[in-house]
């Protein structure tokens, strides 16, 4: 992902008076057996971004809240910033004179496309103030850029939803080939993020390098499964379908408690239940909002029991993506 796509279409030159705040969604990575193919965006949580375009050459950050100084104010070490100039670069306009205001709105480090939702809500926010016409999914490789500087490797798994919303497939990397899938209008989503720290770097390095063909060909069949029942909108095939044989299995140690959370959500009638991401954030999807709260409840429950803090959000399918405020 070396090579970054030019828009097809100049953009006009932003004025100085210009100011623009947009909100960009978390997503859930993976969906079970998806392993950095699958996604799909949800409504809440997310973050904003407040971008100005100045008359001093060049972008600066002048504000971060919500992060608990976790975050650099530096240009060049931040996703957000880092993106932005990459996509400056490539519409002709490198010096252009911008200042970002960037505010966490969602947990970071959730397994929820944290770093993912700041860089699409600074990338669209460019792109609006820009006037810039091209489909939204050229953005991508720039937004990838950010989530290479996050994680050390450029995924599309939550860039891409976040962007495009609703449920997407990237079918392959190289070249990039990303396709938006149909799924059930009435699909919920339970998420539960336990507070406790999961570093995405550190959940790749302890996946499997090798796997065995027999569990591949499992794999292969729920992907093209999940896939199957989100055209035919089966929620019962999409709920069979969800079943991880290569990642979930170690990723679920990181986790506490993630089986028996499992077994409660199945149990209040859960379609299906997986780590979202790299975790520790938990999902769950349902046929109906109040099952998907009462899942919420009783995960959150089973956590405080056990003395962790927790954070839940229940969101049908977000469609639409960033938005300007």
């Amino acid at each position: 992902m070396e090579d970054l796509i030019l828009p097809d279409k100049k953009v006009s030159q932003a004025k100085d008076s210009k100011t623009i705040q947009v909100f960009a969604p978390a997503t859930v990575a993976n969906v079970v057996c998806g392993f950095d193919v699958l996604g799909f965006a949800v409504n809440e949580p997310g973050d904003e971004v407040v971008m100005r375009v100045t008359d001093k050459p060049g972008i600066t950050i002048s504000k971060i809240t919500g992060d608990n100084g976790r975050l650099p104010l530096d240009p060049a070490k931040n996703t957000v910033s880092v993106s932005v100039r990459h996509y400056l670069e490539s519409v002709g306009q490198p010096h252009l004179g911008l200042d970002i205001e960037l505010h966490k709105k969602m947990p970071i480090g959730s397994g929820l496309g944290s770093s993912s939702a700041s860089t699409v809500a600074g990338l669209f926010a460019i792109k609006t103030l820009l006037g810039d016409d091209n489909d939204v999914a050229k953005l991508l490789p720039f937004a990838m850029k950010g989530e290479e500087m996050a994680c050390g490797h450029g995924h599309a798994d939550n860039v891409a939803p976040a962007l495009m919303g609703g449920f997407v497939l990237i079918r392959s990397y190289e070249p990039l080939d990303v396709v938006r899938l149909p799924h059930p209008a009435g699909l919920y989503c339970a998420i539960v993020f336990p507070d406790v720290d999961v570093p995405t770097r550190e959940a790749r390095q302890i996946i499997r390098n090798k796997i065995n063909m027999k569990d591949a060909v499992t794999q292969w069949g729920n992907v093209a499964g999940l896939v199957s029942g989100l055209f035919m909108n089966d929620i019962d095939l999409i709920g069979r379908s969800m079943k991880d044989v290569l990642v979930e299995p170690v990723r679920s140690m990181l986790i506490p408690g993630f089986y028996q959370m499992r077994d409660m959500a199945m149990e209040l009638g859960a379609v299906s239940f997986g780590i979202s991401g790299s975790g520790p954030s938990v999902f769950a999807f349902t046929r109906d909002e109040q099952t998907a709260h009462n899942i919420t409840k009783k995960l959150q429950a089973f956590l405080t029991g056990i003395k962790i803090n927790s954070n839940s959000y229940v969101s049908t399918i977000n469609d639409k993506g960033p938005r300007v405020l």
